[in-house]
């Protein structure tokens, strides 16, 4: 039963950010907001509610572990896996300076986690701090959309009240996917005696960022390299500012000595890697998408312990 719990929190989480997705991107179509933008606020954080109600049930139900190796593995895996992934079906070219704006807030995020983690405890005064950049960072970006490339979507708009409906669908499944998740992944882990936080960075996380990877690939195969990247851009800024911050705000998170030791530098390492990328490269081809899903393996494996 665990397993089918597991199983079926997955597919809710995945056809919820789906549905959610697609109705968030109709407004914003409808609403005729540029595309980068879009992947960077609309789709890089609605793909990123999993994450936010996952983490919110943990707190609640005293499993802390989960809740912060969810956000932790998933920018983790959004970067080494998504952007690996995305980068062997296409390679990735975005370019501008909203770029440059957006991948410094995802390091000042990352960053600002090392002197909250060596509280001990992401508490409420931590999580309202996070909760504020994520609003700053949002005026910011609405009122300087930036200079990103149309896109050309054959797909027809949404009307308006479509769109709503797919909204209203992909959270309701999104809610339901989240209890099941977190119920089967707390029983394996006791099951099986392993620990709660390597199962919320690799199973959790990743099962919570399927969205983002059926996103980042659809755009990839469509070659909306802007929609790809500022997917994970994005939502790596919003799980940070926006899922720990509200999580926080819930309930008081104690951190264990594993993550501001070890995962959390991985996912600074990570986030520098793909910022370093981005601005310094024309493009993320395919050899450096490998590069990124070795590293991802690798470190899959150095977290067992």
């Amino acid at each position: 039963m665990d397993w089918i719990f597991l199983l079926g929190g997955l597919i809710a989480l995945f056809l919820g950010g789906e549905a959610l997705v697609r109705g968030a991107v109709g407004i914003a179509r409808r609403l005729a907001i540029a595309p980068l933008l879009i992947g960077l606020t609309v789709v890089g954080f609605g793909t990123s509610t999993p994450e936010l109600l996952v983490s919110v049930d943990a707190a609640l139900r005293g499993v802390p572990d989960i809740a912060i190796g969810n956000v932790i593995g998933s920018n983790i895996g959004n970067v080494l896996l998504i952007v690996g992934l995305s980068a062997l079906v296409w390679p990735i070219r975005v370019m501008g300076g909203t770029l440059r704006r957006d991948t410094a807030v995802m390091m000042a995020a990352a960053v600002a986690l090392v002197p909250v983690f060596w509280l001990g405890q992401v508490g409420g005064l931590s999580g309202a701090a996070l909760v504020a950049g994520l609003a700053g960072y949002l005026v910011w970006a609405y009122r300087q959309p930036g200079d990103g490339v149309a896109v050309d979507d054959p797909t027809p708009v949404l009307p308006l009240w479509q769109a709503a409906l797919w909204v209203a669908v992909g959270l309701g499944a999104l809610m339901l996917g989240a209890r099941f998740l977190v119920d089967g992944a707390v029983s394996i882990a006791r099951a099986y005696g392993v620990s709660e936080a390597f199962i919320g960075l690799t199973i959790v996380a990743v099962g919570t960022s399927l969205p983002e990877l059926a996103t980042s690939l659809i755009a990839a195969l469509r070659r909306q390299s802007e929609i790809a990247i500022g997917n994970i851009v994005g939502s790596n800024i919003f799980n940070v500012l926006g899922v720990l911050g509200v999580t926080a705000l819930v309930a008081p998170i104690p951190v264990a000595g594993r993550f501001p030791s070890f995962d959390l530098p991985v996912m600074i390492a990570a986030s520098a890697v793909l910022t370093g990328l981005l601005l310094l490269r024309p493009r993320i081809g395919r050899v450096a998408g490998v590069g990124l899903l070795v590293a991802y393996a690798a470190y899959v494996w150095a977290a067992q312990g």
